[in-house]
Protein backbone atom coordinates (compact mmCIF):
# COMPACT_ATOMS: atom_id res chain seq x y z
CA UNK A 1 0.00 0.00 0.00
CA UNK A 2 2.84 2.59 1.00
CA UNK A 3 4.60 1.46 -2.12
CA UNK A 4 1.51 2.17 -4.50
CA UNK A 5 0.90 5.48 -2.93
CA UNK A 6 4.60 6.70 -3.37
CA UNK A 7 5.03 5.15 -6.84
CA UNK A 8 1.20 6.30 -7.96
CA UNK A 9 0.21 9.29 -9.66
CA UNK A 10 -1.61 11.31 -7.77
CA UNK A 11 -4.93 12.54 -8.69
CA UNK A 12 -6.01 16.42 -8.76
CA UNK A 13 -8.93 16.71 -7.07
CA UNK A 14 -12.56 17.78 -8.85
CA UNK A 15 -12.66 21.19 -7.46
CA UNK A 16 -9.08 22.09 -8.85
CA UNK A 17 -9.51 20.72 -12.08
CA UNK A 18 -12.52 22.92 -12.08
CA UNK A 19 -11.09 25.82 -11.21
CA UNK A 20 -8.02 25.36 -13.68
CA UNK A 21 -11.03 25.29 -16.76
CA UNK A 22 -12.53 27.92 -15.31
CA UNK A 23 -9.36 30.13 -15.31
CA UNK A 24 -8.37 28.61 -18.64
CA UNK A 25 -11.51 29.71 -20.52
CA UNK A 26 -11.68 32.93 -18.61
CA UNK A 27 -8.22 33.68 -19.68
CA UNK A 28 -8.68 32.60 -23.40
CA UNK A 29 -11.84 34.09 -24.31
CA UNK A 30 -11.06 37.57 -22.81
CA UNK A 31 -7.46 37.00 -25.00
CA UNK A 32 -9.75 36.31 -27.78
CA UNK A 33 -12.18 39.11 -27.54
CA UNK A 34 -9.67 41.65 -27.24
CA UNK A 35 -7.23 40.08 -30.48
CA UNK A 36 -9.61 39.12 -32.94
CA UNK A 37 -13.24 40.16 -31.40
CA UNK A 38 -16.78 38.33 -30.83
CA UNK A 39 -18.01 39.16 -34.28
CA UNK A 40 -15.40 36.93 -36.04
CA UNK A 41 -16.34 34.03 -37.95
CA UNK A 42 -14.33 31.41 -36.55
CA UNK A 43 -15.05 32.81 -32.82
CA UNK A 44 -18.87 32.99 -33.69
CA UNK A 45 -18.67 29.16 -35.38
CA UNK A 46 -16.36 27.69 -32.57
CA UNK A 47 -19.21 29.32 -29.64
CA UNK A 48 -21.90 28.34 -31.47
CA UNK A 49 -21.40 24.96 -32.54
CA UNK A 50 -18.84 23.76 -30.84
CA UNK A 51 -18.63 25.18 -27.30
CA UNK A 52 -22.19 25.93 -26.99
CA UNK A 53 -23.42 22.50 -27.70
CA UNK A 54 -20.97 20.34 -25.54
CA UNK A 55 -21.38 22.40 -22.28
CA UNK A 56 -25.64 22.24 -23.36
CA UNK A 57 -24.98 18.33 -23.91
CA UNK A 58 -23.34 18.41 -19.65
CA UNK A 59 -26.05 20.01 -18.59
CA UNK A 60 -28.51 17.66 -20.79
CA UNK A 61 -27.05 14.78 -18.72
CA UNK A 62 -26.83 16.33 -15.30
CA UNK A 63 -30.92 17.27 -16.00
CA UNK A 64 -31.73 13.63 -17.08
CA UNK A 65 -30.57 12.54 -13.96
CA UNK A 66 -31.63 15.16 -11.82
CA UNK A 67 -35.33 14.10 -11.82
CA UNK A 68 -35.04 10.14 -10.55
CA UNK A 69 -32.53 11.84 -7.90
CA UNK A 70 -34.41 14.88 -6.68
CA UNK A 71 -37.63 12.15 -6.29
CA UNK A 72 -35.08 9.10 -4.58
CA UNK A 73 -33.50 11.12 -2.28
CA UNK A 74 -36.69 12.95 -1.00
CA UNK A 75 -38.69 9.51 -0.67
CA UNK A 76 -35.49 7.94 0.78
CA UNK A 77 -34.81 11.10 3.08
CA UNK A 78 -38.08 11.43 4.69
CA UNK A 79 -38.38 7.52 4.79
CA UNK A 80 -35.14 7.30 7.06
CA UNK A 81 -36.96 10.09 9.24
CA UNK A 82 -38.91 7.41 10.92
CA UNK A 83 -41.86 9.08 11.93
CA UNK A 84 -44.06 11.89 11.46
CA UNK A 85 -42.64 13.64 13.93
CA UNK A 86 -39.16 13.94 13.15
CA UNK A 87 -40.54 14.94 9.72
CA UNK A 88 -42.77 17.65 10.92
CA UNK A 89 -39.69 18.89 13.18
CA UNK A 90 -37.26 19.27 10.68
CA UNK A 91 -39.99 20.82 7.86
CA UNK A 92 -41.06 23.22 10.24
CA UNK A 93 -37.24 24.25 10.68
CA UNK A 94 -36.36 24.64 7.39
CA UNK A 95 -39.50 26.24 5.97
CA UNK A 96 -38.64 29.16 9.03
CA UNK A 97 -35.13 29.36 8.05
CA UNK A 98 -35.77 29.46 4.63
CA UNK A 99 -38.23 32.37 5.27
CA UNK A 100 -36.31 34.57 7.79
CA UNK A 101 -32.99 33.91 5.49
CA UNK A 102 -34.26 35.04 2.90
CA UNK A 103 -36.37 37.73 4.30
CA UNK A 104 -33.13 39.06 5.37
CA UNK A 105 -31.33 38.57 1.65
CA UNK A 106 -33.82 40.65 0.15
CA UNK A 107 -33.55 43.22 2.77
CA UNK A 108 -29.68 43.81 2.38
CA UNK A 109 -30.42 43.99 -1.27
CA UNK A 110 -33.18 46.41 -1.08
CA UNK A 111 -31.21 48.44 1.66
CA UNK A 112 -28.04 48.83 -0.39
CA UNK A 113 -29.87 49.81 -3.60
CA UNK A 114 -31.92 52.47 -1.76
CA UNK A 115 -27.94 53.94 -0.25
CA UNK A 116 -26.24 53.02 -3.42
CA UNK A 117 -28.91 54.11 -6.25
CA UNK A 118 -27.15 52.28 -9.44
CA UNK A 119 -29.91 53.26 -11.48
CA UNK A 120 -30.06 56.71 -11.11
CA UNK A 121 -28.60 58.97 -13.53
CA UNK A 122 -28.55 56.85 -16.29
CA UNK A 123 -28.23 58.32 -19.96
CA UNK A 124 -32.23 57.64 -21.79
CA UNK A 125 -29.96 57.47 -24.73
CA UNK A 126 -27.75 54.15 -23.17
CA UNK A 127 -31.10 52.99 -22.17
CA UNK A 128 -32.89 52.48 -25.48
CA UNK A 129 -29.61 51.11 -27.14
CA UNK A 130 -29.55 48.67 -24.48
CA UNK A 131 -33.00 47.56 -24.32
CA UNK A 132 -33.18 47.28 -27.60
CA UNK A 133 -30.31 44.74 -27.56
CA UNK A 134 -32.42 42.23 -25.40
CA UNK A 135 -35.63 43.18 -26.69
CA UNK A 136 -36.18 40.16 -28.64
CA UNK A 137 -34.79 37.69 -25.59
CA UNK A 138 -36.92 39.88 -23.41
CA UNK A 139 -40.31 39.27 -25.18
CA UNK A 140 -39.36 35.94 -24.99
CA UNK A 141 -39.18 35.83 -21.43
CA UNK A 142 -42.07 38.25 -20.90
CA UNK A 143 -44.03 35.48 -23.56
CA UNK A 144 -43.51 32.40 -21.43
CA UNK A 145 -44.35 34.67 -18.02
CA UNK A 146 -47.40 35.71 -19.23
CA UNK A 147 -48.39 32.13 -19.17
CA UNK A 148 -47.55 31.94 -15.69
CA UNK A 149 -50.45 30.62 -13.32
CA UNK A 150 -51.59 32.86 -10.51
CA UNK A 151 -51.10 32.55 -6.78
CA UNK A 152 -53.95 30.12 -6.90
CA UNK A 153 -52.87 28.12 -9.72
CA UNK A 154 -49.53 27.70 -8.20
CA UNK A 155 -50.58 26.34 -5.09
CA UNK A 156 -53.00 23.77 -7.00
CA UNK A 157 -50.28 22.78 -9.50
CA UNK A 158 -48.06 21.10 -6.54
CA UNK A 159 -50.46 18.43 -6.49
CA UNK A 160 -50.02 16.91 -9.86
CA UNK A 161 -53.22 15.22 -11.42
CA UNK A 162 -50.80 12.89 -13.24
CA UNK A 163 -47.42 12.81 -12.09
CA UNK A 164 -46.06 11.35 -14.58
CA UNK A 165 -46.98 14.36 -16.92
CA UNK A 166 -45.36 16.44 -14.37
CA UNK A 167 -42.29 14.76 -14.56
CA UNK A 168 -42.31 15.13 -18.29
CA UNK A 169 -43.16 18.72 -18.11
CA UNK A 170 -39.88 19.23 -15.85
CA UNK A 171 -42.65 20.28 -12.92
CA UNK A 172 -39.85 20.13 -10.65
CA UNK A 173 -42.24 21.26 -7.40
CA UNK A 174 -45.38 18.92 -8.23
CA UNK A 175 -43.00 15.96 -8.52
CA UNK A 176 -41.19 16.62 -5.37
CA UNK A 177 -44.92 16.70 -3.54
CA UNK A 178 -45.49 13.24 -4.75
CA UNK A 179 -42.06 12.05 -3.32
CA UNK A 180 -43.08 13.65 -0.26
CA UNK A 181 -46.33 11.80 0.34
CA UNK A 182 -44.64 8.83 -0.83
CA UNK A 183 -41.82 8.88 1.70
CA UNK A 184 -44.58 10.11 4.52
CA UNK A 185 -47.11 7.11 3.38
CA UNK A 186 -43.43 4.66 3.89
CA UNK A 187 -43.28 6.31 7.37
CA UNK A 188 -46.81 5.46 8.23
CA UNK A 189 -46.73 2.25 6.63
CA UNK A 190 -44.57 -0.09 8.75
CA UNK A 191 -43.80 -3.74 9.34
CA UNK A 192 -44.65 -4.75 5.83
CA UNK A 193 -41.97 -6.58 3.89
CA UNK A 194 -42.97 -5.25 0.84
CA UNK A 195 -42.35 -2.00 1.95
CA UNK A 196 -38.87 -2.71 2.98
CA UNK A 197 -38.46 -3.98 -0.31
CA UNK A 198 -39.39 -0.60 -1.81
CA UNK A 199 -37.62 1.49 0.12
CA UNK A 200 -34.36 -1.11 -0.97
CA UNK A 201 -35.65 -0.20 -4.34
CA UNK A 202 -35.95 3.27 -3.89
CA UNK A 203 -32.46 3.39 -2.42
CA UNK A 204 -30.81 1.51 -4.85
CA UNK A 205 -32.45 4.51 -7.64
CA UNK A 206 -30.62 6.96 -5.67
CA UNK A 207 -27.45 4.98 -5.77
CA UNK A 208 -27.48 4.19 -8.97
CA UNK A 209 -28.83 8.11 -10.06
CA UNK A 210 -25.36 9.20 -7.60
CA UNK A 211 -23.27 6.60 -9.57
CA UNK A 212 -24.00 8.08 -13.39
CA UNK A 213 -24.04 11.43 -12.51
CA UNK A 214 -20.52 10.97 -10.99
CA UNK A 215 -19.46 9.44 -14.23
CA UNK A 216 -21.12 12.78 -15.67
CA UNK A 217 -19.23 15.18 -13.14
CA UNK A 218 -16.28 13.59 -14.19
CA UNK A 219 -16.58 16.14 -17.32
CA UNK A 220 -17.75 19.40 -15.80
CA UNK A 221 -13.82 20.59 -16.04
CA UNK A 222 -14.30 20.30 -19.59
CA UNK A 223 -17.60 21.73 -19.97
CA UNK A 224 -16.79 25.00 -17.34
CA UNK A 225 -13.72 25.33 -20.22
CA UNK A 226 -16.92 25.92 -22.50
CA UNK A 227 -18.67 28.19 -20.42
CA UNK A 228 -16.20 30.48 -19.57
CA UNK A 229 -14.78 30.65 -23.33
CA UNK A 230 -18.44 31.54 -24.73
CA UNK A 231 -19.12 34.15 -21.80
CA UNK A 232 -15.44 35.85 -22.08
CA UNK A 233 -15.04 35.42 -25.99
CA UNK A 234 -18.22 37.33 -26.61
CA UNK A 235 -18.85 40.14 -24.31
CA UNK A 236 -15.34 40.49 -23.02
CA UNK A 237 -15.15 42.96 -20.06
CA UNK A 238 -17.67 44.91 -21.97
CA UNK A 239 -20.03 42.46 -20.14
CA UNK A 240 -19.25 44.44 -17.12
CA UNK A 241 -18.84 48.03 -17.86
CA UNK A 242 -22.26 48.73 -19.47
CA UNK A 243 -24.12 48.00 -16.23
CA UNK A 244 -21.13 48.04 -13.69
CA UNK A 245 -22.75 49.82 -11.00
CA UNK A 246 -25.28 47.65 -11.00
CA UNK A 247 -23.54 44.64 -11.09
CA UNK A 248 -21.17 45.73 -8.73
CA UNK A 249 -24.72 46.58 -5.89
CA UNK A 250 -25.53 42.91 -6.60
CA UNK A 251 -22.20 40.92 -5.75
CA UNK A 252 -21.60 42.90 -2.85
CA UNK A 253 -25.19 42.22 -1.40
CA UNK A 254 -24.63 38.86 -2.31
CA UNK A 255 -20.94 38.68 -0.41
CA UNK A 256 -22.28 40.48 2.49
CA UNK A 257 -24.99 37.77 2.87
CA UNK A 258 -22.06 35.15 2.15
CA UNK A 259 -19.40 35.95 4.56
CA UNK A 260 -21.62 37.72 7.03
CA UNK A 261 -25.36 36.27 7.32
CA UNK A 262 -23.87 32.47 6.91
CA UNK A 263 -20.53 32.95 8.64
CA UNK A 264 -22.80 34.23 11.56
CA UNK A 265 -25.84 30.88 11.43
CA UNK A 266 -22.71 28.51 11.37
CA UNK A 267 -20.92 30.27 14.08
CA UNK A 268 -24.64 29.02 16.08
CA UNK A 269 -24.72 25.61 14.61
CA UNK A 270 -21.01 25.43 16.51
CA UNK A 271 -18.98 25.56 13.08
CA UNK A 272 -15.87 27.25 12.23
CA UNK A 273 -16.76 29.51 9.22
CA UNK A 274 -13.45 29.14 7.55
CA UNK A 275 -13.58 25.38 7.76
CA UNK A 276 -16.90 24.67 7.19
CA UNK A 277 -16.29 27.09 3.65
CA UNK A 278 -13.25 25.25 2.77
CA UNK A 279 -14.82 22.30 2.93
CA UNK A 280 -17.38 23.09 0.94
CA UNK A 281 -15.97 24.51 -2.08
CA UNK A 282 -15.90 21.90 -4.60
CA UNK A 283 -20.15 22.55 -4.41
CA UNK A 284 -19.60 26.32 -4.30
CA UNK A 285 -17.25 26.17 -7.63
CA UNK A 286 -19.86 23.69 -9.01
CA UNK A 287 -22.78 26.36 -8.42
CA UNK A 288 -20.92 29.29 -9.85
CA UNK A 289 -19.71 26.98 -13.29
CA UNK A 290 -23.05 25.86 -13.92
CA UNK A 291 -25.83 28.19 -12.75
CA UNK A 292 -28.10 25.94 -11.91
CA UNK A 293 -28.82 24.30 -8.15
CA UNK A 294 -30.38 21.31 -9.89
CA UNK A 295 -26.99 20.45 -11.69
CA UNK A 296 -25.06 20.90 -8.52
CA UNK A 297 -27.36 18.56 -6.30
CA UNK A 298 -25.43 15.75 -6.56
CA UNK A 299 -22.34 17.50 -5.59
CA UNK A 300 -23.78 18.93 -3.04
CA UNK A 301 -25.25 15.52 -1.62
CA UNK A 302 -21.91 14.37 -1.92
CA UNK A 303 -20.16 16.88 0.04
CA UNK A 304 -22.48 16.92 2.88
CA UNK A 305 -22.35 13.72 3.27
CA UNK A 306 -18.31 13.30 2.91
CA UNK A 307 -17.19 16.72 4.20
CA UNK A 308 -19.36 17.86 6.24
CA UNK A 309 -20.52 14.74 7.93
CA UNK A 310 -23.93 15.44 7.51
CA UNK A 311 -26.85 12.82 9.17
CA UNK A 312 -28.08 11.50 5.64
CA UNK A 313 -31.79 11.40 7.16
CA UNK A 314 -31.29 15.73 7.02
CA UNK A 315 -29.32 16.15 4.27
CA UNK A 316 -30.71 14.71 1.82
CA UNK A 317 -34.08 15.47 2.46
CA UNK A 318 -32.73 19.36 3.10
CA UNK A 319 -30.55 19.75 -0.44
CA UNK A 320 -33.46 18.07 -1.99
CA UNK A 321 -36.07 20.32 -1.20
CA UNK A 322 -33.56 23.44 -0.64
CA UNK A 323 -32.70 23.04 -4.34
CA UNK A 324 -35.75 24.55 -5.59
CA UNK A 325 -37.15 26.10 -2.18
CA UNK A 326 -34.24 27.97 -0.54
CA UNK A 327 -32.73 30.39 -3.05
CA UNK A 328 -31.73 32.91 -0.96
CA UNK A 329 -29.09 34.48 -3.45
CA UNK A 330 -32.23 33.88 -6.12
CA UNK A 331 -34.61 36.13 -3.95
CA UNK A 332 -32.01 38.75 -3.45
CA UNK A 333 -31.58 39.43 -6.88
CA UNK A 334 -34.95 39.49 -7.78
CA UNK A 335 -35.36 42.41 -5.32
CA UNK A 336 -32.03 44.20 -6.25
CA UNK A 337 -33.09 44.26 -9.77
CA UNK A 338 -36.78 45.56 -9.98
CA UNK A 339 -35.67 48.41 -7.88
CA UNK A 340 -32.58 48.96 -10.42
CA UNK A 341 -35.20 49.16 -13.04
CA UNK A 342 -37.54 51.72 -11.46
CA UNK A 343 -34.25 53.93 -10.93
CA UNK A 344 -33.18 52.96 -14.03
CA UNK A 345 -37.22 54.39 -15.74
CA UNK A 346 -37.42 57.12 -12.89
CA UNK A 347 -40.10 55.39 -11.18
CA UNK A 348 -40.53 55.90 -7.99
CA UNK A 349 -41.30 53.31 -5.16
CA UNK A 350 -42.34 54.02 -1.89
CA UNK A 351 -42.16 51.70 1.14
CA UNK A 352 -45.38 49.77 0.68
CA UNK A 353 -44.20 48.80 -2.41
CA UNK A 354 -40.69 47.74 -1.48
CA UNK A 355 -42.20 45.92 1.35
CA UNK A 356 -44.32 44.05 -1.49
CA UNK A 357 -41.76 43.32 -3.60
CA UNK A 358 -39.68 41.72 -0.71
CA UNK A 359 -42.39 39.66 0.18
CA UNK A 360 -42.56 38.29 -3.61
CA UNK A 361 -39.17 37.99 -3.76
CA UNK A 362 -38.88 35.61 -0.56
CA UNK A 363 -42.01 33.89 -2.78
CA UNK A 364 -39.71 33.93 -5.89
CA UNK A 365 -37.03 32.54 -4.18
CA UNK A 366 -38.70 29.47 -2.96
CA UNK A 367 -40.66 28.52 -6.46
CA UNK A 368 -38.25 29.64 -8.65
CA UNK A 369 -36.94 26.69 -10.83
CA UNK A 370 -33.03 25.95 -9.86
CA UNK A 371 -31.82 26.24 -13.40
CA UNK A 372 -30.13 28.92 -15.51
CA UNK A 373 -32.04 32.20 -15.89
CA UNK A 374 -35.10 30.66 -13.72
CA UNK A 375 -35.52 33.78 -12.08
CA UNK A 376 -36.44 36.32 -15.19
CA UNK A 377 -39.71 35.34 -15.55
CA UNK A 378 -40.24 35.95 -11.82
CA UNK A 379 -38.29 39.49 -12.33
CA UNK A 380 -40.56 40.39 -15.30
CA UNK A 381 -43.97 39.20 -13.22
CA UNK A 382 -42.64 41.75 -9.79
CA UNK A 383 -42.22 44.82 -12.44
CA UNK A 384 -45.43 44.33 -13.82
CA UNK A 385 -46.96 44.13 -10.33
CA UNK A 386 -45.41 47.72 -9.30
CA UNK A 387 -45.24 49.55 -12.40
CA UNK A 388 -42.39 49.15 -13.97
CA UNK A 389 -41.86 47.77 -17.75
CA UNK A 390 -41.63 44.47 -17.49
CA UNK A 391 -39.47 44.78 -20.94
CA UNK A 392 -37.20 46.29 -19.44
CA UNK A 393 -35.73 43.13 -18.17
CA UNK A 394 -34.19 43.47 -21.76
CA UNK A 395 -31.64 45.63 -20.05
CA UNK A 396 -30.06 43.51 -17.63
CA UNK A 397 -29.78 40.06 -19.95
CA UNK A 398 -26.12 40.68 -20.85
CA UNK A 399 -25.09 40.47 -17.34
CA UNK A 400 -27.35 38.42 -16.42
CA UNK A 401 -25.35 34.61 -17.26
CA UNK A 402 -22.25 36.39 -14.90
CA UNK A 403 -24.69 36.98 -11.91
CA UNK A 404 -26.63 34.05 -12.08
CA UNK A 405 -23.45 32.24 -11.85
CA UNK A 406 -23.48 34.25 -8.59
CA UNK A 407 -26.50 33.93 -7.20
CA UNK A 408 -26.51 30.33 -7.74
CA UNK A 409 -23.03 29.96 -5.48
CA UNK A 410 -25.32 31.45 -3.31
CA UNK A 411 -28.03 29.25 -3.40
CA UNK A 412 -26.11 26.44 -3.34
CA UNK A 413 -24.13 27.43 -0.16
CA UNK A 414 -27.43 28.51 1.16
CA UNK A 415 -28.55 25.10 1.14
CA UNK A 416 -25.42 23.72 2.86
CA UNK A 417 -25.45 26.14 5.69
CA UNK A 418 -29.52 25.02 5.90
CA UNK A 419 -28.45 20.99 6.09
CA UNK A 420 -25.57 22.36 8.40
CA UNK A 421 -28.31 23.96 11.04
CA UNK A 422 -30.52 21.80 10.58
CA UNK A 423 -28.30 18.72 11.75
CA UNK A 424 -27.56 20.19 14.93
CA UNK A 425 -29.65 17.96 17.74
CA UNK A 426 -30.75 15.44 14.87
CA UNK A 427 -27.53 13.03 14.74
CA UNK A 428 -27.87 9.68 16.52
CA UNK A 429 -24.98 7.51 17.63
CA UNK A 430 -25.23 5.52 14.23
CA UNK A 431 -24.96 8.59 12.07
CA UNK A 432 -22.90 11.57 14.13
CA UNK A 433 -21.87 14.83 13.06
CA UNK A 434 -17.90 15.34 12.92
Amino acid sequence: MIVEQACGRAKLPLHWKMAIGFSLGLLLGLAVNATVGADADWVRWLTGHVLQPAGTLFLRLIFMLVLPLLFSALVVGVAEMGDVRTLGRIGWRTLAYTVIVSGIAVLIGLVLVNVLKPGAGVDPVAAQQLLAQGSERAQAVIGDNAQQPGAADMLLSLVPENVVRAASRNEILAVMFFALMIGVGLVLTKGDESIAAFTRAVDGLFKISMTLIGLVIRLAPYAVFCFMFNLAALFGWELLAKLGSYVLVVVLALALHLCVVYSVALKCAGWSPLVWFGRVQEAMLMAFSTASSNATLPTSLRVAEDKLKLPNKVSRFVLTVGATANQNGTALYEGVTVLFLAQFFGIHLDIGQQLLVMFVCILGGIGTAGVPAGSLPVVALICAMVGVPPESIGIILGVDRLLDMCRTTLNVTGDLVLATIVSKGEQDEDDPVQ
